[in-house]
């Protein structure tokens, strides 16, 4: 489970959570280069905790 408090760090480069997740192939890069394709389109991505686990997350662009 993501805690709220968790997830501005978790688009920080390299940051994952515990090596309980399913996923544990990665290496924390993708929310980070996800940010940063954003913000080069003007683009804004959220975050937030699912209610039943996991992150919803959010893109959303000029004009939509």
């Amino acid at each position: 489970m993501v805690e709220p408090e968790q997830v501005a760090d978790l688009f920080e480069p390299f940051r994952r959570l515990g090596q309980d997740r399913i996923g544990t192939a990665g290496h924390g890069l993708g929310l980070s280069i996800a940010q940063s394709i954003a913000t080069a389109h003007r683009a804004d991505l959220t975050a937030s905790p699912g209610r039943d686990g996991g992150l919803t997350v959010r893109v959303t662009f000029p004009g939509a």
